[in-house]
């Protein structure tokens, strides 16, 4: 297939193609800032490779769209009018040309990805404080063992005080092991 070309009027030789033009459209989707130091701290060890191709060929297509003008060279008709032999043709593709609208891409992500991020903000949130509550309960424990008594020097009663899961239920249970079989 034959790419579409436009004469520009100061070089007067083909410089952009159909192609070229879509990908300029697209140039200003895709010049927003990412933060590769932040996303490069969150990619695991094993994934370092992969985020490494990902960043040159991002660098790559940055590259690329920043080379690119900001708007398209001006088509000079009148060269066309006179190199083109049969009468109202360059016309007819003037008209053409300034009536063709290049969609551009329309976000419809951005809210449910922010929706998403929220819910996900909430969560760790919710995560972050029962991991609090279970720290304050490991801590209490952690008081509890360093303040017991060594036990080398513990008696019994000392032992069922400090850890009431070991006392024997001789009243329920008057027989060894003093415990249901199914707690054994």
């Amino acid at each position: 297939m034959k790419k579409k070309q436009f004469r520009c009027s100061a070089l007067s030789q083909p410089t952009l193609s159909y192609s070229e033009r879509v990908r300029m459209a697209g140039r200003r989707v895709a010049l927003k800032a990412l933060d590769w130091v932040a996303f490069a701290e969150r990619v695991p060890p094993n994934q370092r490779t992969m985020f490494n191709a990902l960043k040159t060929r991002s660098d790559a297509i940055a590259a690329k769209l920043t080379s690119l003008p900001e708007t398209p060279a001006a088509i000079d008709w009148s060269y066309y009018r006179g190199a083109v032999a049969k009468a109202g043709m360059v016309d007819d593709f003037e008209k053409k040309f300034k009536a063709l609208q290049i969609p551009e891409p329309v976000d419809t992500q951005t809210s449910a990805i922010s929706a998403q991020e929220a819910e996900s903000n909430k969560s760790a949130e919710a995560y972050i404080e029962a991991s609090k509550a279970r720290i304050a309960g490991y801590e209490a424990q952690l008081s509890k063992f360093q303040n017991m008594i060594p036990f080398d020097q513990m008696t019994i009663e000392d032992l069922n005080d400090t850890f009431p899961e070991t006392k024997l239920d001789k009243v329920k249970y008057p027989y060894w092991p003093n415990k249901p079989i199914a707690d054994l």
